[in-house]
């Protein structure tokens, strides 16, 4: 009687258990969902700032449309284009003043509202609130019905007092944020050890709290420096570099624009990231 030499009868063959090229590259996707999302959202948000940077290098004449060579001469001379340096320095002066005037009174409603109960307060909550949510062109239309019905003449100061309404809601909000995470012991500590309610305000409140009004002053500064809508309606005859963008385009932004956009873009990033390395040498000191 012969034997079988092959392999046993019935044994089956066997399975490969490693997951097919769909499966890992679900998986892959998986792990990496938010990492491509967050580069395809970097890519569209910063995709209008490399052109802005790009087209400063234009070598363009009288319109920045169409790439016509590289050329320094747009940053060796950026007041080359008629208009372009006047109306940044009438943004940088409206900008400083309503920063100013913005982050003090926003800062005093901030500390009022967290600080002290009376009368009116949940209604004074609402009204901050308010230039917030109401869409720009209503503020700004509004704001100059107001200036024509009290025959308050369009220009630099009706730029000012639309802007300081605009950006003091911003300002309550973020210096609110700060005080309402302050810890009230610390002052009751320092007054424990004998120090005046100004002294406790001066050494202890004031220093914490001063990484918040700073943020809010940015916030202020940006708003008002970018702003065009409430600007163009109650702004007259003066003109701002936002405005000065606008009334370009129709015949062609000069490269000059570009490279005052892409200064003030590196400029921010700048004071972002000394912020950030500031508050990260702190902490580790």
């Amino acid at each position: 009687m012969s034997t079988s030499t092959g392999p046993a009868a019935g044994a089956s063959a066997p399975v490969d258990t490693r997951p097919s090229a769909g499966q890992r590259f679900s998986a892959w996707f998986g792990r990496n969902a938010i990492k491509i999302y967050a580069f395809f959202a970097f890519v569209y948000l910063l995709l209008p700032v490399a052109y802005t940077f790009a087209f400063s290098f234009n070598d363009a004449g009288r319109t920045n449309l169409v790439w016509q060579g590289f050329t320094l001469e747009n940053w060796l001379n950026p007041c080359g284009a008629p208009e372009v340096c006047g109306s940044v320095v009438n943004s940088i002066v409206v900008a400083a003043v309503v920063t100013a005037m913005a982050t003090l009174l926003g800062t005093l409603i901030a500390f009022a509202l967290v600080r002290h109960r009376f009368r009116g307060r949940a209604t004074t909550n609402l009204l901050i609130f308010l230039p917030m949510a109401t869409p720009e062109v209503v503020l700004g239309s509004s704001l100059l019905a107001l200036f024509l019905n009290i025959l308050i003449p369009l220009g630099f100061w009706t730029v000012v007092i639309a802007h300081i309404m605009f950006c003091i809601s911003f300002v309550v909000v973020t210096v609110k944020a700060r005080l309402a995470s302050l810890d009230p012991r610390l002052e009751q500590a320092a007054m424990d050890l004998y120090a005046t309610e100004w002294q406790a305000f001066r050494r202890i409140t004031l220093p914490l709290v001063a990484p918040g009004i700073a943020a809010a002053a940015l916030l202020a500064f940006s708003l008002s420096f970018d702003d065009f809508i409430i600007t163009n309606f109650n702004s007259g005859q003066f003109t701002t570099f936002p405005k000065f963008v606008y009334v370009s385009a129709t015949r062609g932004i000069p490269p000059q624009a570009n490279v005052i956009a892409t200064a003030m873009f590196i400029i921010a990033l700048a004071i972002v990231l000394i912020s950030q390395f500031a508050g990260k040498r702190k902490r580790e000191a």
